[in-house]
């Protein structure tokens, strides 16, 4: 949670869990998919990703395996968890590459972009 705001919740209704640490993630790199009036991708789905998914996302123009020392991003790796922009996440489902999803740590609101039964379909900690 980032101050000076309301609890987050998850697409399941209860707390937002931590995404990732290493590398830090999220859109205010505090480890969770938080989201704000200035986050303007959405940034809400937790993912663990997968090379066919980052392949996906460079095609698409958003190279996320490249490090960008002088923003402090080492590059990702397949099974780094991070926090996808919710309409990339759609993307990639609709071409048959959506990585793994943390349901405890992807905000709700990526349920504005995203449907709960998908989500569900690519869960890691559904029971």
């Amino acid at each position: 949670m980032t101050p000076d705001r309301e609890p987050s919740l998850n697409v399941l209704g209860g707390p937002l869990d931590l995404c990732g640490t290493a590398p830090m993630t999220g859109f205010y790199r505090d480890g969770c998919c938080e989201t704000g009036p200035e986050d303007r991708g959405s940034h809400t789905v937790c993912a663990v990703v997968t090379a066919e998914f980052l392949a996906y996302s460079k095609s698409r123009g958003n190279d996320l395996t490249t490090p960008v020392p002088a923003f402090g991003f080492p590059g990702l790796r397949p099974g780094d968890r991070w926090c996808l922009c919710a309409i990339r996440w759609r993307e990639a489902l609709e071409a048959g590459v959506a990585p793994k999803v943390r349901l405890q740590a992807t905000h709700q609101r990526a349920l504005d972009v995203v449907s709960l039964p998908d989500l569900k379909r690519h869960a890691l900690d559904l029971n």
